[in-house]
């Protein structure tokens, strides 16, 4: 694996090699866990090249001290993308992807910027719509590997794709799921082994919202869930959500001829988890 940290040098690298066939990219913030590797597995069966990017993205983070306690694993993290067969790995400064000249955007991205993650994290989107641009120019993929656990971050970047007219088709892939059904995610090495256990709370909530949804009134549903997660130890809990799966738009009633996920997000031991649920 070759590792790049300059803008002119992955670019030099993946153009020289763009004849051999597909690029495809999975973008990371680090402390890499088998939800990622799985994206690379299947980015390297699809795919000529397949290239990953580790960058904490400052401007995503809206909570500071949420920045500043982001797990940072770089030496873990290239053994197992070397041992993952990743082909160029891009591990840039601040400075790099965000150099002096570069000129702000405002990114248009409707309603997803004021519902569920939007709302409650603002200014989130349009740091991932900073970076995420950034990126797709500089690399250019043909194709884009991104996970269903953060879903309305991928409704947000296929649509940023969509606005600047990339050539780059997305792919989302399963969320990756501990035995215990918790969400696999980099904020997990925040969690000591109690909470672990009581996170799950939140998978067995989006069990509970998919075999209910039909037969309880949504509004009686989320109640429920609020309760059962308080009382498994969650401290705080910013949404549970069931929703048009194409607008993340509430539904009050159920259709099974809409498509519809379940959100939840919530706070245990300071700690914040999302997940979610395709319920149809």
């Amino acid at each position: 694996m070759v590792v790049l940290k300059t803008v002119s040098d992955i670019v030099a690298l993946i153009g020289n090699n763009r004849v051999k066939g597909k690029i495809g990219y999975v973008p990371t913030m680090g402390a890499l866990h088998d939800g990622h590797l799985s994206l690379i597995k299947r980015c390297k069966e699809e795919c000529a090249i397949t290239v990953c990017s580790i960058f904490v993205n400052p401007t995503q983070f809206n909570d500071k001290s949420d920045f500043e306690k982001y797990p940072v694993k770089i030496e873990e993290d290239i053994a197992l993308l070397i041992e993952a067969g990743c082909d160029y790995l891009f591990l840039p400064t601040v400075s790099e992807v965000y150099p002096s000249e570069s000129k702000s955007i405002k990114y248009d991205i409707g309603t997803l910027e004021t519902l569920w993650e939007g709302k409650y994290r603002p200014g989130h989107f349009q740091g991932v719509c900073q970076v995420m641009h950034r990126f797709l120019q500089i690399i250019q993929p043909n194709t884009l590997y991104l996970g269903q656990k953060d879903y309305q971050q991928c409704m947000v970047i296929q649509k940023l794709i969509h606005l600047f007219g990339f050539n780059t088709e997305l792919i989302i892939g399963a969320t990756i799921r501990e035995k215990s059904g918790l969400a696999m995610s980099s904020r997990n090495i925040r969690l000591s082994e109690k909470d672990k256990d009581a996170a799950v709370a939140i998978y067995n909530s989006l069990v509970y919202i998919k075999e209910r949804v039909a037969v309880e009134p949504s509004d009686a549903i989320k109640k429920k869930v609020d309760e059962k997660l308080l009382e498994s130890g969650f401290t705080s809990i910013d949404y549970v959500a069931i929703c048009n799966a194409e607008t993340l738009e509430s539904l009050n009633e159920f259709n099974d001829s809409i498509p519809t996920v379940a959100l939840i997000a919530a706070y245990l031991d300071g700690v914040r988890l999302i997940d979610n649920l395709l319920i149809c």
